[in-house]
């Protein structure tokens, strides 16, 4: 017989199922890890995912037209909790830096290891085996629970795009590296592109030219002393130059222009117009006689395995919840229960997903597992304890998230 569950449930139950079902667990992740995802080739992945909510009893899927895949567990009410987690990854660089090769899955020294196994095939190991462990025991959330394992996330985020364009969810659960601590948001992402114009000559005569190197120089000093805004939780505005670029290939000629790009990341309460009016002004004091400048987002074409293309602009909105939030404290308390620790209440350093969720104006927590400094890197891995952990704790918010809040 199916059972209801409220926050006064037993939440100990959560991890004995979780460690008996716990092989099969551990083989599904080597089985993702073992499938290379680079953005854009996410289908096979896709399909894997698929299949393995079948085979746990989730017959209520679907893979929309941005090739996401979307499962749908039944609650007691309408109200919407969503497990978001990705299925691309980077590339793994030279795979002879790797202690094991970085497609294998290599299970070793109680961690699983390879490309994605943190980032983020391992949250999304534990969201499907979460949905399928909650149907399987017979436990039914107190609302629908959806996941949603996403394409594209790496590079311009198509996926997450395309599902916030759909009904949004009462509230997203946003899988990505924490080490299994809850995360209430993060700074947003810019990406600008600054470009000093200015007239060619040769370098023999520079007199004839006006080099916009000098002016790209300028500001390059002005923006590292500007006034940049300030949080004391999220951490302060950052404006990093990265790559610089001019339109010469030859040594010997002065450029007609050059440009620098910008990684800006923007403090909650800080706006796109905000950072644009920031960088006009400095722009306006480095420039002189004959040199002209404009800025612009960066942006790119991508594409889904689905056929599926975009162009996008490279930015995204931070986002936050107060860390008294009702709901931050529910989740922490259903997953202190669940994992019988404390579970502390952070934010992360780097941009998800979760930014175009919250954009269009559903509201995110974080919670995954993995060390966040395992992401992108040589020998990127997983803790195996880690990963059940996040299973039992995925189960927890399920049940706890589509509860009336202060249950």
């Amino acid at each position: 017989m199916e059972e209801r569950v409220s926050l006064d449930a037993p939440w100990a139950r959560l991890m004995p199922l979780v460690q008996a079902a716990g092989d099969r667990i551990v083989d599904f992740l080597q089985r993702l890890v073992r499938v290379p995802s680079l953005t854009g080739d996410e289908a096979a992945v896709a399909a894997l995912v698929e299949a393995e909510l079948h085979t746990l009893g989730i017959g209520d899927t679907a893979v929309d037209a941005s090739g996401n895949v979307l499962g749908h567990l039944a609650g007691a009410s309408r109200h919407q909790t969503m497990l978001h987690a990705h299925l691309d990854v980077v590339d793994p660089s030279d795979p002879g830096l790797w202690t094991y090769a970085p497609f294998a899955g290599q299970l070793a020294e109680g961690h699983i290891w390879g490309r994605g196994s943190a980032d983020d095939k391992g949250s999304v190991a534990a969201q499907v085996y979460a949905l399928g462990l909650l149907h399987q025991a017979g436990l039914i959330p107190p609302g629908d629970v959806l996941l949603a394992a996403v394409v594209g996330e790496e590079i311009g985020g198509l996926g997450s795009r395309f599902l916030s364009r759909g009904r949004l969810p009462d509230i997203a659960i946003i899988g990505e590296p924490s080490s299994n601590t809850l995360r209430r948001g993060h700074r947003g992402r810019f990406e600008f592109i600054v470009t000093f114009h200015g007239r060619s000559a040769h370098a023999s005569a520079p007199h004839l030219g006006c080099n916009p190197n000098h002016a790209l120089a300028r500001f390059i000093t002005a923006l590292d002393e500007a006034p940049m805004a300030q949080d004391s939780d999220f951490g302060d505005t950052t404006a990093v130059p990265t790559l610089l670029h001019v339109d010469q290939t030859s040594s010997n000629v002065i450029p007609a222009a050059a440009s620098v790009h910008l990684d800006w990341r923007n403090a909650p309460g800080e706006s796109l117009q905000a950072a644009r009016d920031l960088l006009d002004g400095l722009i306006a004091r480095c420039l002189e006689p004959g040199i002209t400048a404009e800025v612009r987002l960066a942006s790119r074409k991508v594409e889904s395995y689905t056929g599926m293309s975009q162009t996008v602009e490279h930015a995204g909105t931070p986002f936050w919840i107060a860390a008294d939030d009702p709901r931050v404290l529910q989740a922490q308390r259903a997953l202190q229960r669940t994992l019988g620790r404390a579970v502390p209440v952070d934010v992360w350093t780097f941009f998800t997903d979760g930014g175009f969720l919250y954009a269009a104006g559903a509201p995110c927590i974080g919670f995954g597992p993995g060390d966040p400094a395992m992401a992108h890197v040589k020998d990127e891995r997983i803790s195996v304890q880690q990963l059940f952990e996040a299973t039992a704790g995925y189960m927890a918010l399920a049940l706890a998230m589509g509860a009336p809040q202060g249950a």
